[in-house]
């Protein structure tokens, strides 16, 4: 047997990259293992290249989802104490599995009235911090890095499929889809971006409240989300979300979270409005920690949600993106402006 030339790797560096696939005639989707291993691994790496996480150094950070997962791969690979801060919210497998890979998780209570579990989980941080000699905090929502690592991404994506028109993903800190749209526009300027956010997340002009439809939307505006990125935002409910998910499950294997469900639906409306267009959509995530919630019938029937009902041919559009109609799967032609600008037509 011939020994490969090529260098073995790390499981974080091997699952790195989506695997894309063809999901109609001209819809591409970038299918992830755990997409937030690309922000993780370049973060945590970079760290370590500028001396800021030297041996003894705790790398803390506030998380609820897959970011905490990819942070706590990576730390177990480079032998470093993490801590993460987190909410009830937390899903059980995901807990089970970060305290496995040897991460102190550290929960949060009660929400602040301002800014909710985000906000409280923030000043838990601030206070670990202080009590300890020597942190690293990666700060997703901040670093510049999260949305540099997606270039790798782009490139993929440019490689495989040549010019991308059109990429749709869910927005969260803002990392994953303005990282690659802004690499893809170095030679396509035309490349659109579409953001697929949840009612009651204050990332495009809506008021905060309560969502039943994780991994995406936010309490508190991150600095890396770059509104002037985006051509188009659309907000979709839970149920459409969950909806879509078990659709892409049953019509194309596509085993992957309610996040990718949501991108989805709009990617794949977008695409068939563009058939001369080569669309792209992130799917972020495998389902595995939604066995018990949105893959469970008991489940979904219990939050009065059913699955099998038909989804809406197209999202309703919106004059102003404060005033939603409704729940439902809606969108807003962004035009790449900056959220101030586009929260004072309302004000006019």
């Amino acid at each position: 047997m011939t020994k490969s030339s090529a260098p073995f790797r790390e499981i974080t560096e091997a699952t790195l990259l989506p695997k894309v696939v063809r999901l109609g005639p001209n819809l591409y989707g970038a299918v992830f293992s755990l997409m937030k291993l690309v922000p993780a691994r370049y973060i945590l790496r970079r760290a370590l290249e500028r001396g800021e996480l030297e041996p003894g150094t705790v790398i803390v950070e506030t998380t609820s989802g897959t970011f905490g997962l990819a942070l706590a791969m990576e730390a177990a690979l480079l032998e470093r104490e993490l801590i993460l801060v987190s909410d009830p919210i937390i899903d059980a497998r995901l807990h089970r599995r970060l305290s496995d890979l040897g991460t102190t998780v550290v929960i949060v209570e009660h929400p602040a009235a301002e800014g909710g579990y985000q906000a409280s989980r923030l000043a838990r941080l601030a206070e670990l911090r202080a009590g300890l000699p020597r942190t690293f905090c990666p700060e997703q929502y901040s670093n510049p890095d999260n949305p540099a690592s997606y270039r790798i991404v782009a490139e993929l994506l440019r490689d495989t499929l040549g010019q991308v028109d059109c990429v749709v993903g869910p927005v969260g800190s803002g990392g994953s889809l303005c990282g690659t749209v802004r690499a893809l526009r170095a030679q396509t300027p035309h490349t659109r971006a579409i953001g697929v956010d949840t009612h009651r997340s204050v990332l495009f002009g809506q008021p905060d409240g309560p969502r039943l439809l994780r991994g995406l939307g936010n309490s508190l505006l991150p600095a890396n989300l770059d509104h002037t990125v985006l051509d188009e935002v659309h907000w979709c409910s839970a149920a459409e979300a969950f909806a879509m998910t078990r659709w892409a499950h049953r019509h194309h294997a596509l085993f992957q979270g309610p996040t990718s469900g949501a991108a989805l639906l709009s990617a794949r409306w977008w695409a068939e409005a563009n058939p001369d267009a080569v669309c792209v959509v992130m799917l972020p995530d495998e389902g595995y920690r939604y066995l018990d919630t949105v893959y469970d019938d008991e489940w979904i029937d219990g939050q009065g949600i059913d699955v099998t009902a038909p989804l809406p041919d197209k999202p309703v559009e919106v004059l102003h993106p404060s005033s939603p109609a409704g729940d439902g799967w809606s969108r807003y032609p962004w035009q790449r402006r900056g959220l101030e600008a586009v929260l004072a037509e309302a004000r006019a």
